[in-house]
């Protein structure tokens, strides 16, 4: 323990969290020590039968300490820190980190272990360490609940009804490290989701958007493209299962891609265990696996989609490493003229693989056709970055595919996607909200629903056209990745497996 620090079973209060950063590193006995503090603001509004029903506000924050003995290390995190027995007192701070140095001494080695990051090969950010939380506040709804007012009048006067919900986020993240790391990063989170539902059976459509700050909700644009979805529904059309032309929206289309992303771990492809693992060894980088021109990858500084410019992490897995705490982030092509071009690596899995590469040799897994390296090639430290972008070089719009388009299907969104075989990454999953018929460039109704069996790996390599790149949220994945921007997509031959009872 430092000198000048109360004893320990004092309650003195500490207020501000880069101080509880402080004061955890302070305390430690470890070997080296990684402690993460964030507080939270959110705000939201819910609306249903066009009547707003609840606001809410609430704060939250919490302190992760992460002790490092040897080549082990231990966590413990405490969201109740503002009185005895949490972190925001120095007897309850003193506790977390103690904890955490005894999980650190019960544990067997890390696999991924590595030195701690420091200053020098650090992210630089423009934030101040020292500053205040930022919070978001239901000023933020201003505009955007007066819009929505007007709107419940004309969905009254037409005979529509809409629901929905909107939330807003405003989470400060303060990183600090006993190597003399400090870090502060504040990100806004916003999202509305709308629901609109009309007389006609199976008449529900959806929409849902992300935004930083609600300035970009355009609430008539959105209730003008609900209430001609809703005109769709008015004719029934029963359709049985099978392999159709559809088109995929940048929403479906980012639930597919946000869960290839998920499941691009480096480590676990040169396992063997995934889709982006080469028969007999290494990994797929380098093979093609969509049409040339496309490209996928993520950027913190992608405008309306920035997001943390340095690594945190409170737990390791396949896509993240304790030990990478604070590593920049930068762009990061995943798939690159249509190849596939990284996986996501901390800095263990890409020393395992640039190891492996080596091993290999120049006529081995590791050779130039697409493995995990040529012989003595060093593999890249790539780690997971919080937003996705997929482009193509497309510039139609949805309205244009739906235009050209002689017989398919148009969907709204996806639900209920799970993993069949990770070996392919098939998924399964149902539509929701609204599946149309088009024919001869017009939708001429809505379609019964439909489960589906697809590989988004798959996808890519059936891609008959891919449209103008816009941002979008995926409904599925809402409640964990809203940061998106994807095109609309033409499959030629998206697999319907079967009817589904869903409505």
């Amino acid at each position: 323990m430092s000198e000048g620090l109360p004893v320990t079973g004092t309650t003195q209060a500490i207020r501000a969290s880069h101080e509880i950063v402080e004061r955890a590193l302070a305390l430690s006995r470890a070997d080296g020590t990684i402690v993460i503090a964030s507080e939270s603001s959110t705000v939201n509004l819910r609306w249903a039968n066009n009547t707003l029903t609840t606001n809410g506000a609430a704060r939250d924050r919490s302190v992760t300490v992460i002790s490092v003995i040897g080549r082990s290390f231990g966590v413990r995190t405490t969201s109740t820190v503002d009185g005895p027995g949490g972190g925001g007192d120095l007897a309850g701070l003193e506790s977390l980190v103690r904890a955490s140095e005894a999980a650190a001494r019960e544990s067997d080695d890390a696999e991924d272990y590595s030195g701690l990051v420091g200053p020098a090969t650090a992210a630089v950010g423009g934030e101040t360490f020292t500053d205040p939380a930022e919070r978001t506040s239901s000023a933020v709804f201003a505009s955007f609940a007066g819009d929505l007012a007007e709107a419940f009048g004309a969905a009254r006067a037409q005979g529509r009804r809409l629901f929905g919900f909107a939330e807003h986020d405003r989470t400060t993240t303060w990183l600090g490290t006993s190597t003399g790391l400090r870090l502060r990063h504040s990100q806004p989170t916003g999202s509305v989701e709308w629901n609109a539902k009309s007389a006609a059976p199976g008449g529900s459509v959806w929409h849902g958007q992300s935004t930083q700050d609600f300035t970009d909700v355009d609430v008539a644009a959105t209730d003008a493209q609900l209430r001609a979805r809703l005109g769709w529904c008015d004719r029934s059309v029963e359709l049985p299962a099978g392999r159709y032309e559809t088109l995929l929206p940048p929403s479906a289309v980012a639930d597919f891609m946000v869960y290839l992303y998920w499941s691009a771990a480096g480590r676990d492809a040169a396992e063997g265990r995934t889709v982006f693992s080469r028969p007999g060894g290494g990994t797929r980088v380098g093979e093609a696996l969509g049409p040339a021109g496309l490209r996928l990858w993520s950027d913190p500084a992608a405008a309306g989609l920035t997001t943390a410019p340095f690594v945190t992490a409170g737990a390791s897995s396949a896509t993240s490493s304790v030990f990478d705490n604070g590593l920049p982030l930068g762009p990061t092509d995943w798939i690159r003229d249509g190849r596939l071009n990284a996986l996501v690596q901390t800095r263990s899995s890409a020393r395992a693989a640039s190891l492996a590469a080596t091993a290999a040799g120049p006529d081995g897994a590791g050779n130039d056709s697409g493995g995990t390296g040529a012989a003595g090639q060093r593999v890249a430290v790539t780690p997971f970055v919080d937003n996705l972008l997929l482009d193509g070089g497309g510039t139609a719009t949805l309205d244009e595919m739906i235009a050209s388009t002689r017989r398919g299907l148009l969907l709204t969104c996806l639900w209920y996607i799970r993993e069949v075989d990770p070996q392919v990454l098939l998924l399964t999953g149902l539509t929701r909200d609204g599946v149309f018929l088009i024919e001869d460039g017009e939708v001429v109704g809505a379609v019964n629903n439909f489960r589906f069996n697809e590989s988004p790996v798959d996808l890519l390599g059936r891609i008959a056209e891919i449209g103008a790149t816009t941002r979008t949220m995926p409904r599925e994945w809402a409640d964990w990745f809203t940061l998106a921007r994807m095109p609309a997509l033409r499959i030629s031959d998206f697999n319907m497996s079967s009817v589904s009872p869903a409505s």
